[in-house]
């Protein structure tokens, strides 16, 4: 179907993405950066809404270029019976299906998973959704917000003094997609080794955003449990586990200090000059320290107003103690140890204009992952994808006239 060749160790793999904005995109984005053949259905009225979020460069947003790279972008109306008997024929044809509709909306179009399954039984479909496909709320509208809310991210985000804050990028939507990715591929080594691509055992893969963000808060519910501990916002501390903190120095930069471990907190200390905290008994493990958090952490503030970030690290960093400085996207981009790890990768857009987009990762040794193309126009892949479905000129030609692509 596609006229590159696919490398990558999801070469082969056919995947249809229904889906808009964030979970179900990022889900597909990765599995199109290491290689599978990615088919995005957009709306032929404007497609994802997220053409148009955030800076923009000639009326499409540059994230875009990130989010959909390596990605075919086919037109279809979805509410006209013969777009959604082209989607169906699709579906039949891939191997994964990411889905992030409302449950119930694919069923009403005769592409849920149990319709489908009837006639391919190794279907895999990763759905994505707030709440996921049972349960009271089901049929509730779940943006990635709520599901941060309500899986327990931001009850412990921000200060205790102050309402929750969220952290200033999707992370409910890009966990619950990382989700997505991982059931995908347990779903496809499961059907692999139950007869593969024509004998295999498909499944769904049901991602609620809640549950993506409530799988990441660690140790909240035995504490509760057992001890009736409810975990509360601590601004930049890590709970528990002195010290791990922010402070700031002298120039007005932010540094994050783990001095947590024992010995680390006395290498910390002699680095400080604070013979007498080094040498404190009490101080020596991490139950005596929490009781002492905040004098500690006075201590450590104090002495960072004294050091500009660059004096603080040197100094920091010959004691071997973990510290680095709270980075903005300008210091990623000049910082040695970025680049030394290629993280940036050089493309241009199709009026030549030279732009950086964030290398792929994780890095695999023998099979990275490559950026093939930029985000797509819209409908750019319409007559190829129609065309290997067996629609010739004038039968495309006629969908676009009827509005169907």
């Amino acid at each position: 179907m596609d006229k590159t060749t696919s490398t990558g160790p999801l070469a082969g793999i056919k995947v249809l993405e229904l889906g808009t904005l964030i979970a179900g995109p990022f889900c597909a984005r990765m599995l199109a950066e290491f290689g599978a053949d990615v088919i995005k259905i957009e709306s032929p009225d404007g497609g994802d809404p997220i053409r148009s979020w955030r800076v923009l460069k000639d009326g499409t947003s540059l994230w875009w270029s990130v989010q959909a790279r390596n990605k075919k972008s086919l037109t279809l109306n979805l509410k006209a019976a013969e777009g959604r008997a082209i989607a169906r024929q699709l579906a039949l044809e891939a191997d994964i299906i990411i889905e992030n509709y409302r449950p119930g909306v694919l069923e009403k179009w005769d592409l849920g998973y149990e319709q489908l399954k009837k006639d391919k039984p190794s279907l895999i479909m990763v759905r994505l959704s707030g709440f996921g496909q049972t349960g009271p709320m089901k049929d509730l509208p779940g943006f990635g917000a709520i599901g941060e809310a309500m899986g327990g991210l931001r009850y412990v985000s921000g200060f205790a003094d102050r309402p929750p804050v969220r952290v200033g990028v999707s992370i409910g939507d890009s966990v619950a997609a990382l989700h997505g990715v991982i059931g995908a591929m347990m779903a496809l080594r499961h059907r692999d080794v139950t007869g593969g691509r024509d004998r295999g055992e498909g499944q769904m893969v049901d991602v609620a955003l809640y549950e993506a963000v409530f799988n990441m808060m660690e140790s909240l519910v035995p504490e509760y449990d057992q001890a009736g501990v409810v975990r509360e916002r601590t601004g930049g501390s890590l709970p528990g586990i002195v010290p791990s903190n922010t402070y700031t120095t002298g120039d007005g930069e932010n540094i994050v200090i783990a001095g947590n471990g024992d010995a680390i907190f006395k290498r910390l200390m002699l680095a400080m000059g604070r013979i007498d905290m080094a040498g404190d008994p009490q101080l020596a493990r991490n139950d005596g320290r929490v009781v002492r958090t905040q004098e500690i952490d006075d201590a450590i503030g104090a002495w960072c107003a004294t050091h500009t970030i660059d004096s603080a690290l040197a100094v920091l960093k010959a004691a071997d103690v973990p510290a680095g400085k709270i980075y903005s996207v300008r210091d990623m981009m000049s910082d040695p140890q970025f680049l030394a790890r290629e993280m940036f990768e050089q493309h241009q857009f199709a009026d030549g204009t030279p732009v950086k987009l964030p290398a792929i990762t994780p890095k695999l040794s023998a099979t990275p992952g490559k950026t093939q193309w930029l985000g797509p126009t819209l409908g750019q892949h319409n007559d190829e994808v129609l065309a290997s479905l067996g629609f010739d000129a004038a039968r495309i030609a006629q969908l676009k006239a009827d509005g169907v692509v």
